[in-house]
C-alpha cells in the first residue's frame, strides 16, 4: 500500500468510527489484524459485536462499498472475526457491516448487516 493510500484509508476510518460513535456504537478494537486478515472496526451495538470493514471510494462510478469486497476477502474478514471471537470470553450476537466513505466530500454510507458469515 502506498503512502497515500495508507492515509487515506486511515482518513476514511477515523471518519467511520466517528460516524458509527454518533450513532451510538462503542469501539471495541481498531485494526484487528491475524495473519491472514485485518478488520478495520470492531463495535459493540446494543451487545452485538459489528465487525467493520471500511472502503474509501473517490469515484461512485465504480459501485458501491459492498461492491468491492470480493467473495476472498469476505472470507478473509470472516476468519479474522472468528479469530477475534476466539479470544473473547462469550460468544455474542455478530454481523458484519461495511461503510463506505468518500474522502472528497466526507460522505458516509452505511451498510448494515452486509454480507453474513454462513455466505
Amino acid at each position: 500500500m502506498t503512502t497515500h493510500a495508507h492515509q487515506t484509508g486511515a482518513a476514511a476510518e477515523a471518519l467511520a468510527l466517528e460516524y458509527l460513535e454518533a450513532e451510538g456504537l462503542k469501539l471495541r478494537a481498531r485494526n484487528f489484524r491475524i495473519r491472514r486478515g485485518e478488520i478495520d472496526l470492531i463495535m459493540e451495538d446494543h451487545g452485538e459485536i459489528v465487525f467493520v470493514e471500511v472502503r474509501a471510494r473517490h469515484r461512485s462510478g465504480f459501485g458501491d462499498g459492498i461492491d468491492s469486497i470480493t467473495a476472498a476477502k469476505r472470507r478473509r474478514l470472516i476468519a479474522t472475526a472468528k479469530a477475534w471471537l476466539q479470544r473473547q470470553r462469550s460468544e455474542p450476537p455478530t454481523r458484519f457491516d461495511v461503510i463506505a466513505v468518500t474522502p472528497d466530500t466526507g460522505r458516509v454510507e452505511w451498510i448494515r448487516d452486509a454480507f453474513h458469515a454462513d455466505e
